[in-house]
């Protein structure tokens, strides 16, 4: 099989390749750093599985899937990234990737995701199946849409009197959200909340 390998650093590239180099049923392997190089290897040379970065500098990865999908390309599309964020990962599930793996994941596993999706099944890194960011959304649906909001604004570092301001609402309301998502997320101190938020709007 033919191999292209869509990453913007190249010593990630030049791993993988080195990686594939092992594998007996890997015949050639292309390189390409952006989105151009990639829609350029994958109709010249038709490559039967692509390995696709999430994250290509300031383009998007999932560009190459959406345009190699209009132009009918037969390519088995892979995501390696190293975004576990959910709604990335739902992302690429609505346009049909055939695989999503972490950068974290061994390389085995990386060569064992490709002979999955070759055989015309879907890989999805075991890590994503239990990964925190499902406990977190848990936790998230247990406030109400106002203290979401209230909880945003912790993110961004406010005090009472700025988020009061932000929200048009009053400070002693301020206050009362506050203990109540603490009190839901089973939180002592604010700084808790706001570093929750952040991971939720990184």
């Amino acid at each position: 099989m033919n191999v292209l390998i869509t990453d913007d650093h190249p010593l990630v590239r030049k791993g993988l390749m080195q990686v594939l180099s092992i594998d007996e049923e890997t015949k050639e392997v292309y390189e390409a750093s952006n989105v151009n190089e990639a829609m350029d290897i994958l109709q010249k040379y038709k490559p039967e599985v692509s390995i696709i970065d999430l994250k290509l500098g300031k383009e998007d990865g999932l560009e190459i899937v959406d345009k190699a999908q209009k132009r009918n390309s037969t390519s088995k599309f892979i995501i390696l990234t190293s975004s576990s964020r959910r709604e990335d990962f739902e992302r690429a599930q609505k346009m049909g990737v055939d695989g999503y793996v972490l950068k974290e994941a061994f390389l085995e596993d990386i060569l064992y995701a490709m002979h999955v999706v070759l055989r015309g099944k879907k890989f999805v890194d075991p890590e994503l199946m239990h990964h925190p960011a499902d406990a977190m959304d848990k936790k998230l649906e247990l406030l109400t849409e106002r203290e979401k909001e209230v909880l945003f604004e912790l993110g961004k570092g406010r005090s009472n009197q700025m988020i009061a301001k932000q929200l048009y609402i009053s400070e002693h309301t301020v206050k009362k959200h506050i203990s109540s998502i603490l009190s839901k997320l089973e939180m002592n101190q604010r700084t808790e909340a706001a570093l929750f938020s952040n991971n939720i709007h990184p």
